[in-house]
């Protein structure tokens, strides 16, 4: 095959429950044999490709002729998007799908909220939270780790840091599935007008709690972020609800996905379980090496080559759809040693897990700390944890950049 000859072989379906149950066989083998692939994601038309390898993804996800706004690859005749209410507009242009100066510039004025030096002082409130909520396990015996807990801890958390009293909490639970579930890769008009009820009561909720923070700012996130600014630069008030909601988005439901499949992750590997619990020191290793192999976020979002790019030898054109496999570069037996094998005490954490370049995830401090918290505390509160039905029998959702479990059943 010449260089820029185009795979024409479609990969396994990377949307499926099936496909989000046990990727890495179809990993490896796209790897092996399609390290760019073709792939077809519902609700989209046009040339879609997987990138596989490590050292690809990497290039990609540091390649600025790979731009998230799509207005940046194709030309205004090939744009095709869903049907969006004026209301939802704001939630279109968030700072995930821009690119260069504009990019630059929001993340700018939200850069020391998700400092180091902030997260840090999260700690103790995050032990208090997964101590409550371990207590409640605890009672009953049994739990859907999901539901129970690895959902419960950052919903608490996010609703807290945004300023949301404790009674709007449940509603916030509801919106978060169904924003999630309408701007996802992929969705259809239909599939937004099913959930326009919901998403519509969250905007109308977080347009109040905006003006009200702009009015009496308080201790929370939402505050910080209205009065944020650089050279008296601050973010208008559509941008602060866009901003808002994609802080939801990618600060809950990765981290659900990280609690759970990671504890699921131990409780198939007790080996290293036990090692573990023997030598506490290892749980911030431990963390990088659960994000590595159990990948939250399996498929980055959507790329778009701003012109004809060669990757792998593979030839795509300007305006074609790029998606980086997360749980593929993570377990490339080119980049990591026995990539398959879960090693909690592994030093090569230079997994991308986060992305890499100018999209790396802001929210990598928080994930990291709720992540080692949660399932530090569990397995100490509960030496004798384990699951209640086969691995093998476990629900997966289906979609294309996130990889969670329905449930997690256990006995505690």
């Amino acid at each position: 095959m010449s260089t820029t000859e185009t795979h024409r072989a479609v990969a396994p379906d990377i949307v499926s429950a099936a496909f989000k149950a046990d990727p890495l066989p179809a990993c490896a083998h796209l790897r092996a044999e399609q390290p760019v692939a073709r792939v077809s994601v519902p609700g989209v038309s046009g040339e879609a490709y997987l990138v596989t390898r490590y050292e690809d993804a990497a290039a990609v996800l540091r390649d600025e002729r790979f731009v998230k706004d799509v207005r940046n690859a194709r030309d205004p005749g090939n744009l095709r998007r869903p049907w969006v209410p004026g209301a939802l507009k704001p939630l279109m242009h968030t700072m995930l799908d821009n690119d260069g100066a504009e990019h630059h510039r929001l993340r700018g004025l939200v850069r020391d909220t998700f400092a180091p030096r902030y997260v840090a002082q999260l700690e103790p409130r995050v032990q208090q939270v997964a101590g409550e909520l371990l207590e409640r396990m605890a009672a009953a015996g049994k739990a859907d780790l999901v539901a129970d807990y690895a959902l419960l801890l950052p919903l608490t958390l996010i609703s807290e840091i945004l300023g949301v009293d404790e009674r709007d909490r449940l509603r916030f639970r509801r919106w978060f599935n169904s924003l999630v579930a309408a701007s996802a890769l992929g969705s259809t008009s239909l599939r937004l007008l099913l959930k326009l009820p919901d998403i519509l009561a969250m905007m109308r909720f977080l347009r109040r709690l905006v003006a009200e923070r702009r009015e009496r700012p308080r201790d929370d996130l939402v505050s910080r972020l209205a009065g944020a600014g650089e050279d008296g630069d601050r973010l208008t008030g559509n941008e602060l609800l866009a901003m808002v909601a994609l802080l939801l988005i990618a600060g809950y439901e990765t981290t659900v996905n990280l609690i759970a499949t990671g504890t699921l992750l131990l409780l198939t590997h007790p080996d290293e379980l036990v090692r573990l619990r023997q030598d506490p020191e290892l749980m911030g290793p431990a963390v990088e090496e659960l994000l590595r192999l159990g990948s939250p976020v399996d498929v980055a979002t959507e790329r778009y080559a701003r012109e004809d790019v060669e990757v792998a030898g593979v030839a795509l054109p300007r305006g074609s759809l790029v998606l980086v496999g997360i749980v593929s570069a993570n377990t490339d037996d080119a980049r990591f040693e026995e990539p398959e094998r879960l090693d909690l005490a592994r030093e090569d954490h230079h997994h991308v897990a986060f992305g890499l370049g100018p999209h790396y995830c802001l929210g990598a401090p928080l994930a990291r700390l709720e992540g080692r918290v949660a399932i530090g505390s569990l397995i100490r509160r509960f030496p004798d944890l384990r699951l209640t039905v086969p691995p093998e029998q476990l629900r997966w959702r289906a979609g294309v950049s996130l990889r969670g479990l329905v449930s997690l059943p256990v006995v505690c």
